[in-house]
């Protein structure tokens, strides 16, 4: 598609769901300010040397609060057509809440909660008006659709994520944007392993249909990659 006025910034977009997020966007005619964490070549920068002048690759750990305030100072000024925050770790899907570590319990919260809110926290205010704010959680973060248990941390990191969302939705009470958080589906995918049912082709093409959909309607909304409400 022809290059529009629309900009994301998507932050984790270094492989993956993000990575193929970063594309997509790309095929629908946006920039794309893509995070990364470290130095290395990755997709992304393959995608910025295909796209030139689209892409923009930032370096930033979400674990690192400097690194988020210091993204933010640079990119004081810019407009936001949408933010999404892709971060994500699991830990062993057998381990339950009575067998992990408080370590690796606290990475994983860590990681796939606090961490997307405090960038959402940083830069939220660089979103415009009639703009996205999501976050990549998981249909495993809903509380109502746990009928098997399994894979229990990191469900609760993501039902985590869901919550604190719902307290920042809560916060900004008749903000005309639209808030967002996604359930990808099963995706093969390295965290989500070979046995999942879904390839990212199967998902993320419609999951950023979703998203490019979903402004103008305000408020906060928990939907799958094929826009179906999701039981919180």
């Amino acid at each position: 598609m022809p290059p529009s006025d629309k900009t994301i910034l998507l932050v984790g977009a270094s492989r993956g769901l993000g990575l193929a997020m970063a594309a997509e966007y790309l095929r629908q005619g946006w920039t794309v300010i893509g995070t990364v964490r470290g130095a290395v070549r990755t997709g992304l920068h393959e995608l910025a040397d295909a796209h030139a002048g689209r892409v923009e690759i930032e370096t930033l750990d979400v674990l690192n609060a400097g690194q988020t305030a210091a993204l933010r100072q640079r990119l004081a000024g810019r407009r936001l057509d949408a933010l999404f925050v892709n971060a994500g770790v699991s830990n062993d899907p057998a381990e339950t809440v009575a067998d992990v570590t408080t370590e690796e319990f606290t990475r994983v919260m860590v990681t796939n909660a606090l961490s997307p809110m405090r960038v959402i926290e940083a830069l939220e205010d660089l979103v415009a008006p009639d703009g996205l704010i999501g976050v990549m959680s998981s249909g495993q973060g809903s509380v109502t659709n746990n009928t098997r248990g399994l894979r229990e941390v990191y469900r609760s990191s993501k039902a985590a994520l869901n919550q604190f969302m719902r307290s920042f939705a809560a916060r900004h009470e008749g903000d005309p944007r639209a808030m967002v958080v996604m359930a990808p589906g099963w995706v093969r995918t390295d965290l989500g392993g070979p046995e999942a049912p879904l390839t990212i082709a199967d998902s993320i093409p419609s999951l950023v249909q979703v998203l490019l959909a979903a402004p103008g309607a305000p408020g906060l909304r928990y939907l799958d990659y094929l826009g179906r409400t999701v039981p919180w």
